[in-house]
């Protein structure tokens, strides 16, 4: 009998083809805006989530923080060194490895090629804080940091924009008027919203305070990585004594330092996206309600156009449970037809929105979690089973006596 209404109730979409598309038009326009919109933030928060993953759940950052409350003009900025990365890595037992990062901009060269890229000042241990490694060539070492060598690790981008060939290694370039000598290639990351993560070149931190100055080193991040299976909690508060110890705060003191980790990282960007995902859904959901009501109204007004099928069906000993039986299997039919276009729609939208915006901003890849897709043509199921419980109204409304009679006087 199911299969028997299916057939019927899709000979009556296709009899009527322009009605049908018009019907669900409402909805495949909401149902491809809501999953585009989805599809996009939820890849931003796939990418995201790939990447910090990628470092490894044992990864702590602490970077300087005044707070609110601070007056620039009476209280100077907080300060991170070296020696308080040092510190924390002798007295917290739960913290293996530790790389201080100074950042700046600066500018390469390569006989005529100029690139202004963005250089880490860091030591020996920044692949194993990062999970980060060379792909080519080598990484520097704790000699070459004592020794102060000026050499340096690139990315791919900056053999890219400076011309090195396919083997850069060996070859020299210049960073701020200053001959350093390429030892190794970092593996290929990929770039994050608008943020090129292989446009970047190390060098080694002893080099970088030699050049710059160790006034410039005072105001550091510290990147720490966790001993496996130790507890975050525990290394969290490890880390905190000692930089209040390093900076001589007394209790009550607010921290003048700020430590991050991965997971809480990850945490407040899922956070932030899934209320994106909310927000912008809900907007664009506006779309669905109003194409639903279509839906509701012109199959209300399709049971008054099928008066005489109704009739005749009763006539020959159909009961109002199968006529009303009929209209739920074609409501849902025509809605879930509506959705599978939204879906592919929204889809396709997304990737075409990606397209558009990637001369402004560097977007990952559409990603459509399969919740959204359940989702959506649940809704779509829904509107079809309100759809045709609208049209059951029209049912009651004509009482097979009178249809009868309606038949009869037709004949």
């Amino acid at each position: 009998m199911f299969l028997e209404n299916l057939k019927i109730a899709i000979r009556a979409i296709f009899a009527n083809k322009m009605r049908s598309i018009l019907t669900v038009l409402g909805v495949m326009i909401g149902v491809a805006a809501v999953l585009a919109v989805v599809s996009l933030v939820q890849g931003m928060q796939y990418k995201m989530s790939q990447d910090l993953q990628s470092i490894g759940s044992n990864y702590i950052e602490v970077f300087p923080d005044a707070g609110e409350e601070r007056n620039p003009f009476l209280q100077k900025f907080p300060e991170l060194t070296i020696d308080d990365a040092a510190a924390v890595h002798k007295a917290a037992t739960a913290i293996s490895e530790f790389t201080p990062m100074f950042i700046t901009n600066a500018e390469v060269k390569n006989a005529d090629a100029r690139h202004s890229v963005q250089m880490l000042g860091v030591n020996a241990s920044y692949q194993d804080v990062f999970n980060h490694w060379v792909e080519h060539g080598r990484f520097f070492s704790a000699l070459d940091e004592e020794a102060k060598k000026r050499i340096c690790v690139i990315g791919l981008t900056v053999v890219e924009k400076l011309h090195l060939g396919s083997n850069p290694v060996g070859k020299t370039i210049q960073i701020d008027g200053s001959g350093f000598t390429v030892v190794g290639l970092m593996e290929k990351k990929g770039g994050n919203f608008g943020q090129d993560r292989d446009d970047i070149v190390l060098i080694p931190f002893n080099t970088a305070t030699a050049i710059y100055g160790a006034e410039n080193m005072k105001r550091l991040v510290l990147a720490f990585q966790m001993r496996p299976d130790s507890d975050l909690d525990l290394a969290k508060e490890q880390v905190k004594d000692a930089l209040r110890a390093r900076h001589h705060l007394k209790k009550g003191q607010r921290d003048d330092f700020r430590i991050l980790a991965q997971e809480e990282i990850l945490k407040t960007i899922s956070n932030i996206l899934g209320y994106m995902t909310g927000i912008m859904g809900g907007m664009v959901g506006i779309a669905l309600l109003v194409g639903g009501v279509g839906i509701m109204n012109i199959m209300l007004v399709s049971v008054t156009e099928r008066t005489r099928e109704i009739g005749i069906r009763k006539a020959i000993g159909a009961r109002r449970h199968d006529v009303l039986v009929q209209f739920l299997v074609e409501a849902v039919s025509l809605s879930g037809l509506g959705g599978l276009i939204g879906v592919i729609g929204g889809y396709v939208l997304a990737n075409l929105a990606r397209l558009g915006l990637s001369r402004i901003v560097d977007l990952p890849p559409v990603h459509t979690p399969l919740w959204a897709v359940i989702v959506a043509f649940g809704f779509c199921a829904i509107l079809g089973v309100v759809s045709a419980s609208t049209r059951s109204e029209g049912v009651k409304a004509r009482p097979d006596r009178g249809v009868a009679l309606r038949m009869k006087g037709e004949e």
